[in-house]
């Protein structure tokens, strides 16, 4: 009887061990990533503060200009057009409507444009392990993003302020479309960047291509002011889908759009997977010092 006592004690205790350890380990499955999660959100935000400290010094206006910089862009071209064009174009108020196209399209040029080169700006960063080329261009890309949204917010408020804009019909096109053309440029970013690494050229053609860009981005442009047959062929391009997203979301039925979200989303997808691959090979095309 002792024994059997014994032995079912045992037994009890095995079980409760057994299941202590299962625990542990699914516990373990959660807070691992979490933790490691918690590290690359620690690493891309110091890396955050060093390129706001590096690039707009401690005094003066410094990491202001981050929002003061798309805002002299857009309120200039805002200007120009003002003085060269009629108030209201194919029935839609000018100011809102560059607004709309130009602080989207400065997205993909400030994200894309300050990736190409983030690597061998900072190749002394890659002497220390936990710091990966990723890191680099995370950094860099939020906070462009976000300098560009707050941006876009401050032109919004100003506009509607004067009355020369209403409140948007839809946020949350106006936000997917924003979204989207982040995630585009993202996208163009990596592979872009990735490329520049392998081939020096890409770095002297980029500044050129992306004023090429911007007409076909549908910035300054309506995709229903163009034919059926040319619009299908401009919407080959991820860029305008986005925009036309944007528009919506702040002008509602008031414009007749032509875009598809799944579009960006896939293309933009497509693009980070191209960038990711060739990213992994960076090192081996750049001397860390």
């Amino acid at each position: 009887m002792r024994l059997a006592a014994v032995g079912g004690t045992a037994v009890a205790r095995a079980k409760r061990r057994l299941k202590m350890r299962r625990r542990k380990l699914v516990a373990g499955c959660f807070l691992d990533p979490m933790r490691e999660l918690k590290k690359q959100v620690r690493i891309v935000g110091a890396l955050i503060l060093r390129e706001l400290v590096t690039r707009y010094g401690r005094e003066g206006l410094g990491f202001l200009w981050l929002v003061l910089e798309p805002l002299v862009f857009c309120f200039g071209v805002m200007g120009m057009w003002t003085l060269i064009k009629p108030e209201y174009e194919h029935g839609i108020r000018l100011g809102p409507f560059i607004m709309t196209g130009y602080m989207s399209i400065l997205v993909f040029r400030h994200v894309v444009g300050i990736s190409t080169g983030a690597l061998q700006a900072n190749i002394g960063l890659m002497q220390h392990r936990i710091v990966r080329p990723l890191h680099i261009y995370a950094a860099r890309t939020v906070m462009e993003f976000i300098g560009c949204a707050l941006a876009f917010l401050v032109v919004y408020v100003v506009l509607l302020a004067i009355e020369w804009v209403e409140p948007p019909q839809d946020y949350l096109k106006l936000y997917s479309g924003y979204l989207l053309m982040g995630w585009v440029s993202v996208g163009f970013a990596l592979t872009i960047s990735s490329l520049a690494i392998r081939y020096e050229v890409i770095e002297r053609v980029l500044p050129v291509s992306m004023y090429l860009i911007i007409p076909l981005s549908g910035a300054f442009f309506m995709m229903d002011w163009i034919p059926p047959g040319y619009r299908e062929i401009l919407l080959l391009n991820p860029l305008p889908h986005t925009i036309e997203m944007v528009r919506d979301g702040v002008f509602g039925e008031f414009v007749k759009t032509h875009y598809n979200p799944v579009y960006p989303l896939a293309f933009g997808g497509v693009m980070t997977f191209v960038g990711l691959l060739m990213l992994a090979q960076a090192r081996r095309y750049v001397e860390v010092e």
